[in-house]
């Protein structure tokens, strides 16, 4: 558990960062460069920063399963059968973890619980954190 955690520390850390960036950063440098940033960027901007975290898990579970914070803690997410995460499966994981946080990390108590240490939430989607032989 604590591994799971502390990579979703490091997650969120490095997503307030680039989501920061994202609303404060380009229109900063565009006033920099050019005068005053206009409307359009700014939101854009703000749209950006709000659905990047959505793409941000749902590419890297999709993709390899594995997120920077995952990565570093030795963990990855795969479906009970071993099998990578399916797209649409990374998506719903990622919206009901970032739209119910509190409730993700309560589910997070399951991995206390199960013999497979598998949270609430992985239960719900078919999914299982396994950790990574890192020998070579």
């Amino acid at each position: 558990m604590v591994s799971r955690v502390s990579g979703l520390a490091i997650d969120a850390g490095m997503l307030a960062i680039a989501s920061s960036l994202a609303v404060s950063g380009v229109p900063a440098v565009w006033s920099a460069l050019a005068g005053q940033a206009p409307g359009w960027l700014k939101a854009a901007s703000a749209v950006v920063a709000a659905v990047l975290p959505v793409v941000y898990f749902t590419a890297c579970w999709w993709m390899t399963g594995q997120t920077l914070g995952s990565l570093l803690f030795g963990t990855v997410v795969r479906r009970t059968d071993g099998r990578h995460v399916g797209l649409c499966r990374a998506f719903l994981r990622a919206v009901v973890g970032l739209a119910i946080p509190v409730l993700w990390l309560i589910g997070m108590v399951g991995v206390l619980t199960d013999s497979k240490r598998r949270a609430w939430h992985d239960h719900l989607f078919g999914t299982v954190v396994l950790y990574i032989d890192r020998t070579p």
